[in-house]
């Protein structure tokens, strides 16, 4: 879950239409999302890696159009000893930017936790009975994303990131 503080049901005059009829987040929440996703950056950084009783990293992408480095705080969950699922919420009808990001340019991306440097990581998008075992665990640690997931019609993808 990229920890995005917008709502995307607010009230009209917090939403701008898109060309495809969809919604995004009008100026007002995309400034407050920048505020608050460079606080919660800032504290994963000095170790303390939480947020709403989950665990969140850093997740390190190159934007997929300006080539430019992107930083976004993430929940994660453990996927055994050196992997992490991450899942591709935020509560819209299409994926966050991050999600786009990260499958654009995978072998540039990497995961930084709490109190810890950069880790050079390969995400793997999960797919069929996969998926559904990860997500029944997800799911099973954190009852939010299956309301998340009944308020839109696409499936959240789940990705599993792997060091290099």
């Amino acid at each position: 879950m990229s920890l995005d503080v917008t709502d995307r049901r607010q009230p009209m005059a917090q939403q701008v239409s898109s060309r495809k009829g969809r919604t995004t987040p009008g100026p007002v929440s995309r400034w407050m999302q920048r505020k608050m996703n460079a606080r919660m950056i800032r504290k994963i950084r000095r170790g303390r890696g939480t947020f709403m009783g989950m665990d969140v990293l850093i997740l390190n992408t190159v934007g997929r159009r300006s080539g430019q480095p992107r930083e976004t705080p993430v929940s994660w969950f453990a996927d055994g000893e050196d992997a992490w699922l991450i899942v591709a919420s935020g509560g819209g009808d299409q994926n966050p930017d991050w999600y786009a990001n990260l499958m654009a340019h995978p072998d540039r991306a990497s995961i930084e936790l709490p109190g810890r440097g950069p880790v050079p990581v390969t995400p793997h998008r999960l797919d069929g009975a996969e998926r559904e075992r990860a997500w029944r665990r997800i799911t099973g640690a954190q009852p939010r994303y299956a309301k998340y997931q009944r308020k839109t019609d696409r499936e959240y993808p789940v990705v599993r990131l792997t060091p290099r």
